[in-house]
């Protein structure tokens, strides 16, 4: 069951969009600006994102900014036909699609179904590990649970995220800063010593020497990563 997030600051015209969505094959959301948009988005699994681009608060081309920070969801954005530069400045920054006011109730379904269908195939397409292992480290992403040389050790939230990050993708460098956006899902300002502790943390837990790590190595300049190799 799909969830489609609807966000406009005109209550009239989410409740029509509601009726032409409504489906029983359909999980809608709603959201009323730009910033209650990012925040549903960050909580729930959403789908698939129709948005005004005038709103209070935050408008449409701001939401869309930071959401596609942090997910690919398909954004159809809700334009009024004055908006041609809206329009244009949407699609090259990150829409997929465009709905012009007012709506016809055939196209919208037809454009939504047409979205939903290359994303979810485009998901259900990529393979989803449950376990990564690199040397002594097991993470089962299915339990939330780490073991380290077969004992079970206990992570917070953020550093379990770090650490899976890092394991599936194994001899990738990631920046604080990139670490910080996909974990924490905010912008990275100021974020560099917060990972660099969380680091810190996660290496007293799962080296045997934090001064020497086996497996969360630092690039100079350039980030940290876990490379599986026979040093492991």
């Amino acid at each position: 069951m799909p969830n489609i997030l609807i966000c406009d600051d005109e209550k009239d015209i989410v409740n029509a969009l509601k009726i032409y969505l409504s489906n029983p094959g359909n999980n809608l959301f709603e959201a009323y600006n730009g910033l209650e948009a990012v925040e549903v988005t960050k909580r729930e699994k959403i789908d698939l994102i129709l948005m005004d681009i005038m709103m209070p608060k935050m408008d449409g081309l701001t939401a869309m900014a930071k959401i596609r920070e942090f997910s690919t969801v398909p954004i159809i954005l809700l334009t009024a036909k004055s908006e041609d530069m809206d329009k244009i400045m949407g699609l090259s920054s990150g829409a997929d699609d465009y709905i012009t006011k007012p709506f016809n109730p055939l196209e919208v379904s037809a454009r939504v179904n047409s979205q939903l269908r290359r994303y979810l195939q485009f998901s259900n397409a990529i393979p989803k590990k449950a376990t990564y292992v690199i040397g002594g480290i097991e993470l089962n992403d299915e339990s939330k649970e780490v073991f380290l040389d077969g004992e079970p050790i206990s992570l917070t939230p953020k550093e379990y995220e770090i650490l899976k990050l890092l394991m599936s993708n194994p001899g990738t460098v990631f920046s604080l800063k990139e670490i910080y956006s996909e974990v924490w899902r905010e912008k990275p300002f100021g974020s560099e010593n917060t990972v660099a502790v969380h680091i810190r943390h996660l290496r007293e837990k799962i080296e045997i020497d934090p001064a020497e790590p086996r497996y969360i190595k630092v690039i100079f300049g350039q980030g940290y990563k876990i490379e599986k190799g026979r040093e492991l």
